[in-house]
């Protein structure tokens, strides 16, 4: 692994073949948080920062010479107008005018960072294929690199990275040491990615193959290839979320692709759906999807096929947010210690359950929740009445869950709009009474009827007559043709009549006086 002596040693190398105007402004020390330098005919150097500052040096304005002298300092722009300083992992790219000069360079440092990945090794020791998305420059390319030395050292699997552009290892012919022992094929051109791909497979015998950017149809191709011949796949795709991806008709067959179904009428009502639905076509190249929300902040879909079906259908979905802890160190368990909490996580692998928490995971964590236009005081007093495992926070970032007032719904909020970002679930009250916030509650935190623990001591007589119907329409959903519910008053009757319709059953009053129930049915 690089130490520090050794990316100062870098640095020093990238300095190198700066001008003198631009070396004299910098050091090592003032370039910790920089990411590019950027050097443009006419204009004065800057130095753009992490966080979105940029720095103009206080030097003379750029000039062919200053051009030309980084230029014959570095090997030949390949066709994609990229270079690099061999044995590291800085990049140096160019902008031509129309007749093919050099006119702007930037100049990408590259950085190895490790414990990116603590969060989420027990994911990349199961030996599945994993797909990472998020927007550029949230860290992708570094969560190969470092997955790539993982599985090729501490695991010693054969692993075989396709580095186009030499994005991932490093320019030169030796692979920078941050990928460990895993090994490299270059890519001459990046529309070349899809051959090296399946030639990687055929000649080298791979476990595990590591792509950066698949982009076109045919790379998606060359990825089920390779994925249905049983090596293991670790990728970055072009796309924000797991939702886009599969909307990009281009590369949505890397999570199984989408195809028109019309259904049945009977099936149609068993769904409360139209006659004709997108359904997924097949199985999914990627076993494993995380979203890189941020740089510390990923949601994980252990899942693939489940989670597009999930998604097609318009049901909810609760990916797993897991955040690498800052200044921290991780927990390292030995690989083989791993892989045995790994079976146990994989015999759970449908249950979607939602946590912002840490690597190792509490049996019963608290529940974060955030509200936005809801009565905290009903809700506390819910929650103490309920006996549940409940926070009500300040911060949306780190909630759970957030309830708010549906008023709101499509008023663009910002809190409610930072909370779809952070892939927080939303619920929404009709109105600020109990029995709503109640229902709204109980829905959010997925509490059963069965759950005898969680619902200690409750007793309200609407939120029983409810879940009994809710009950009696799982039954029918699962092949029942009729359920009579117990007796219950008008109003209770009427909120049960209002809960099939909505999915689409019928429902009949039967019985008189203190006997009269609900018949619920198939239409």
């Amino acid at each position: 692994m690089m130490n520090n002596l050794q990316f100062q040693n870098d640095l020093e190398r990238l300095l190198a073949i700066m001008p003198q105007k631009v070396v004299s402004n910098l050091t090592c020390e003032k370039l910790d948080d920089v990411i590019e330098i950027v050097l443009d005919i006419g204009r004065v150097p800057e130095v753009r920062h992490a966080g979105g500052k940029i720095d103009r040096l206080n030097c003379e304005i750029v000039n062919d010479d200053d051009i030309n002298f980084v230029i014959s300092h570095i090997q030949e722009f390949t066709h994609d107008n990229r270079s690099g300083i061999p044995g590291t992992l800085h990049r140096i790219s160019a902008i031509r005018n129309r007749q093919g000069k050099v006119v702007g360079l930037t100049c990408r440092i590259g950085r190895v960072v490790t414990g990116t990945i603590a969060c989420i090794k027990d994911i990349c020791t199961q030996g599945k294929s994993i797909l990472f998305l998020g927007p550029p420059g949230v860290g992708k390319t570094t969560k190969l690199r470092e997955i790539s030395r993982l599985v090729a050292d501490e695991l010693g699997k054969r692993v075989v990275i396709v580095d186009t552009s030499n994005e991932i290892a490093g320019d030169g012919d030796v692979p920078h040491p941050a990928v460990g022992s895993a090994r490299r094929m270059q890519v001459p051109q990046p529309e070349y990615q899809k051959d090296i791909m399946i030639e990687a497979v055929e000649n080298h015998t791979p476990e595990v193959i590591v792509v950066d950017e698949i982009g076109t149809e045919a790379e998606a191709q060359a990825a089920r290839t390779i994925a249905e011949r049983g090596v293991m796949l670790i990728a970055t795709a072009h796309g924000n979320c797991l939702e886009s991806l599969i909307k990009n008709p281009t590369l949505s067959d890397l999570v199984g692709g989408i195809q028109s179904v019309t259904l049945g009428d009977d099936e149609a009502k068993r769904r409360a759906s139209q006659k004709t639905v997108l359904e997924r076509e097949k199985q999914p190249t990627f076993d494993i999807v995380i979203e890189i929300l941020d740089r510390n902040t990923l949601a994980v879909y252990k899942n693939t096929s489940e989670a597009v079906d999930y998604i097609l259908r318009g049901w909810p979905i609760r990916p797993e947010i897991r955040k690498v802890e800052e200044n921290k160190e991780q927990v390292n368990q030995p690989v083989q210690e791993m892989k045995q909490e790994v079976q146990t996580s994989q015999d759970n692998s449908l249950n979607f359950s939602f946590s912002r928490q840490k690597y190792v995971e509490q049996a019963k964590p608290v529940k974060k929740l955030y509200l936005y236009a809801v009565s905290r005081t009903i809700v506390e007093k819910l929650i103490e009445r309920l006996n549940l495992n409940v926070e009500i926070i300040r911060n949306v970032e780190d909630a759970d869950i957030v309830i708010a007032h549906k008023n709101f719904a499509k008023g663009g909020a910002k809190v409610l709009s930072t909370a779809k970002e952070y892939r927080v679930q939303i619920f929404y009250v009709k109105t600020n009474s109990m029995a709503q916030i109640q229902k709204v509650l109980k829905d959010a935190l997925d509490i059963q009827p069965g759950d005898v623990e969680t619902l200690q001591g409750y007793s309200d007589e609407t939120e029983q007559a409810l879940d009994e119907a809710r009950n009696a329409i799982r039954q029918i959903m699962d092949g029942a043709e009729v359920v009579e519910l117990a007796p219950r008053n008008s109003q209770i009757r009427k909120l049960q009549h209002e809960l099939a319709d909505q999915y689409n059953l019928g429902s009949t009053s039967i019985g008189e006086g203190a006997d009269r129930h609900l018949r619920i049915h198939r239409k």
